[in-house]
């Protein structure tokens, strides 16, 4: 019995270190670290990481990739979502939007990477081409991968120009090696 009662603890130690319990209240405001489309008219790259939600967050973070091409008046946001597989969809999605610095369900984001210019409007078209080829866009592991932080971790291996360095705490970033 005594080894149920330490599960218990553990497990319910680890609920009470959420920040947030429920995912539906929890922030999704933009975080106000992107380059605004309508001041930056030149391309730009950027790649987010914010603490996983709930406690998981003690551990792991979450990462995306955001491009908004030279002029362009949003970003396409590229990332893996575990949830999606869940529903029958692809754990890879793709939207448009203003803000891709918005809160990861709670957590702030942080830039992983940043490219604006000339550089940034070189490397768009191969990161576009890289998401197409991408080989588990319809699986999501938790550990080792694939996962949220295997997609932006082998963008990074198909793009090299962009030199990512992922987040320690990236688990399955390695998956993509």
């Amino acid at each position: 019995m005594p080894k149920y009662l330490g599960l218990l603890f553990i497990t319910l130690f680890l609920s009470a270190c959420s920040s947030n319990d429920n995912w539906r209240t929890a922030s999704r405001e933009p975080a106000g670290i992107a380059p605004s489309p309508e001041t930056e008219k030149q391309a730009v790259i950027e790649f987010y990481a914010a603490d996983a939600f709930s406690w998981r967050g003690w551990f792991a973070v979450h990462t995306w990739v955001a491009t908004k091409e030279k002029n362009a008046s949003e970003y396409t946001v590229h990332e893996v979502v575990g949830w999606r597989v869940k529903r029958g969809l692809p754990a890879l999605s793709e939207y448009t939007t203003t803000t891709p610095d918005r809160y990861w369900f709670g957590a702030k984001p942080e830039k992983v990477l940043s490219i604006i210019g000339p550089k940034a409007e070189a490397l768009i078209p191969k990161i576009d081409e890289a998401v197409k080829r991408y080989p588990w866009k319809n699986e999501y592991t938790v550990f080792p991968g694939p996962n949220s932080n295997t997609f932006p971790a082998w963008i990074g291996l198909q793009v090299p120009e962009l030199d990512l360095d992922m987040p320690f705490r990236a688990i399955g970033s390695g998956y993509a090696d």
